[in-house]
């Protein structure tokens, strides 16, 4: 596995977008997204997916320089229609909206649909956090998660983030109701590694290790009967109130060529913060339970890797930096 170092990343991801037509502001904000999820140990929704994001500029069902149009509903309730921008340009337009809303009227609702797929949800929910807001971020997804006593994938990954200021680092938590995401399960794919048992069925409805086949399967809700319950509760609330596709009509964040037409669901609360570090200072302090070094807070591992691979390197599989490369030269941009 190749490590190479942030700037290089940086400027690579950037030249292929601006490349692609996208403006570089936008350009910036995608790349700070992919790259954020690299950083953190999240691959499957890190560099692997300028590909796809590439790809579906160049066949006309993303738009790299909209933002979007915007409609207040209600005072504090804003629709956001994407007109196929890209996820995070539409979803940072939408946030910078509300989160002004939220420090008039306390608490402000953005949906959206016909946008792109916005990545990792903790990266919205950390910036608002640090603006000293609190932020709820929910999507869905293609149908790729089975129901809890089910064998055929009928739910989206339908993942939920919240961040929420502190007196030092905001508290971040981000996870989809899936025991994993499908990137995931590419990114292991890219890897030529198993699957942990329990992960994922085949296009059968039968268990299987084998990344490959997962990918025309089904994940498996995390929790069981609860986390099943909960996916199922985020996808019909995000749907309902943003106006998009549900369950096996939706299409778009998995391959290149379909329109986008899940759904997005961003609340901004504003107001005095109860002061949570000493509480969360406790559960650091908790003695370990066996076979654990620490007790760590939720999104406190990812920012630990990030300061490693900023230090040291960011580790790609050898499929990702390959392809960057190609789309580098495809691009005739420098590499190093």
């Amino acid at each position: 596995m190749p490590v190479l170092r942030e700037e290089v990343l940086r400027r690579t991801s950037l030249g292929i977008l601006q490349h692609a037509g996208v403006p570089l502001e936008h350009a910036r904000l995608q790349t700070d997204l992919l790259l954020e999820a690299e950083l953190r140990g999240v691959s499957s929704h890190g560099l692997l997916r300028l590909r796809r994001v590439i790809e579906r500029i160049g066949n006309g069902v993303a738009d790299p320089v909209t933002v979007g149009s915007h409609h207040w509903r209600r005072d504090s309730f804003l629709a956001v229609d994407g007109k196929m921008g890209l996820g995070p340009v539409v979803a940072e337009a939408a946030l910078a909206r509300i989160s002004e809303r939220a420090r008039q009227t306390g608490i402000a609702v953005a949906t959206v649909n016909n946008s792109n797929h916005i990545g990792m949800l903790g990266f919205y929910a950390e910036r608002i956090a640090k603006g000293g807001q609190t932020a709820l971020a929910f999507s869905t997804s293609e149908a790729v998660v089975h129901p809890w006593g089910g064998r055929k994938a009928l739910l989206g990954t339908n993942p939920v983030a919240i961040g929420m200021p502190t007196e030092g680092d905001p508290f971040v938590m981000d996870t989809a109701t899936s025991i994993v995401s499908m990137g995931e399960v590419h990114d292991h794919v890219n890897r030529g590694a198993p699957l942990p048992a329990g992960w994922a069925l085949d296009a059968h409805g039968e268990a299987t290790t084998n990344a490959q086949a997962a990918r025309s399967g089904a994940l498996a809700p995390f929790g069981g009967a609860k986390g099943y319950a909960l996916g199922l509760a985020f996808g019909l609330l995000v749907s309902s109130l943003a106006g998009a596709a549900l369950g096996r009509d939706v299409r778009g964040t998995l391959d290149s060529n379909a329109i986008c037409n899940k759904g997005d669901l961003f609340i901004v609360i504003d107001g005095p913060n109860a002061m949570l570090a000493d509480y969360l200072e406790q559960l650091r302090d908790a003695e370990p339970a066996a076979g654990f070094e620490k007790v760590l807070i939720p999104g406190e591992r990812g920012r630990s890797q990030r300061a490693d691979q900023l230090r040291n390197g960011v580790s790609l599989t050898d499929s990702v930096w390959a392809d960057l490369q190609h789309m580098a030269d495809d691009a005739g941009i420098m590499k190093g």
